[in-house]
This record gives C-alpha cells, sequence and structure tokens, in this order.
C-alpha cells in the first residue's frame, strides 16, 4: 500500500513546507526581539447612545478632536496623544462640550442639550451618551427665508 510519488513533486512539496516553516520563525523571532514600550491602553472605539437625529459620524468626529481617538492611549489618569497629553478628566470635559456643539449636517442646529462621557481604562472603550432636546434649540439660528 505504498503511494507513487514521483521525485520532482516530493521536492517541490519539501520544499513548501521548509518554506512554511522558516516563514513561521522568522515572525517568531521578530516578534520576540521587538522591544515593547508600554504606552497604556490605546483608545479601541467609540460607542455613541441615545442619538435620534444627529449622525454618530457627526458626534464622533468632534469627539476625537477632544483627544479621545484611535491613536491616543490611556496611561493611568492621563490621556497620551500623538501631540500631547493632558489628564483624562480634562479630555472628558472636552469631550463632552464637542459633543454639544455637534450640529445637524446642513444646519448650524445644536440639538443635543447633554452628553455624558465615560473612558474605560481597561478595554479603552469610550462610552457617550447624548440627550438631543429640541426644546434648547437656539431659534435665532433658523432663518426664515423661503425657498422660491
Amino acid at each position: 500500500m505504498f503511494i507513487k510519488i514521483r521525485r520532482d513533486t516530493l521536492i517541490i512539496l519539501l520544499l513548501a513546507f521548509i518554506l512554511i516553516l522558516s516563514g513561521r520563525l522568522i515572525t517568531y523571532v521578530a516578534f520576540a526581539s521587538s522591544h515593547e514600550i508600554e504606552q497604556g491602553v490605546p483608545i479601541s472605539g467609540i460607542i455613541i447612545k441615545g442619538n435620534d437625529i444627529v449622525p454618530i459620524d457627526s458626534i464622533r468626529s468632534n469627539v476625537a478632536n477632544s483627544g479621545l481617538r484611535s491613536g491616543s492611549y490611556v496611561d493611568g489618569d492621563i490621556l497620551i496623544t500623538s501631540k500631547r497629553e493632558l489628564s483624562l478628566n480634562e479630555a472628558i470635559a472636552n469631550a463632552q462640550d464637542f459633543a454639544k456643539m455637534t450640529t445637524i449636517p446642513g444646519t448650524k442646529l445644536q440639538p443635543i442639550a447633554a452628553a455624558d462621557v465615560k473612558v474605560d481604562k481597561s478595554t479603552g472603550i469610550v462610552t457617550i451618551t447624548v440627550i438631543e432636546d429640541f426644546s434648547t434649540i437656539d431659534t435665532s439660528k433658523i432663518s426664515n427665508k423661503s425657498v422660491a
């Protein structure tokens, strides 16, 4: 019950095995020899709750201006961004202000009355809960021009 394999097929299979094995070995050596710099917990995502009218992308881009974006790290009570370091409480306060300044696209209306930002220091997930209240909208920003 021998399987007949030609010599050139056996050589090709042997070379493929050696190539795969050496690739795995090189990957392991590269990972083992890399210097790991502990930068803290990276910001891994932003979860937005409570919005009905204002798009998630608008809120997410405004909150990213406060420093809570991918590429930033939480190290204890300090937020480390690519440009600066600031306290996490200051970044959270800035994120709440930026979330409240988010407008409905195409208008100047800011329907977000309140925002609550929480950062999980162990996972790096930012949770933003917004409250849209249309009774707080400044009606002086709405023009009464009719489109003709």
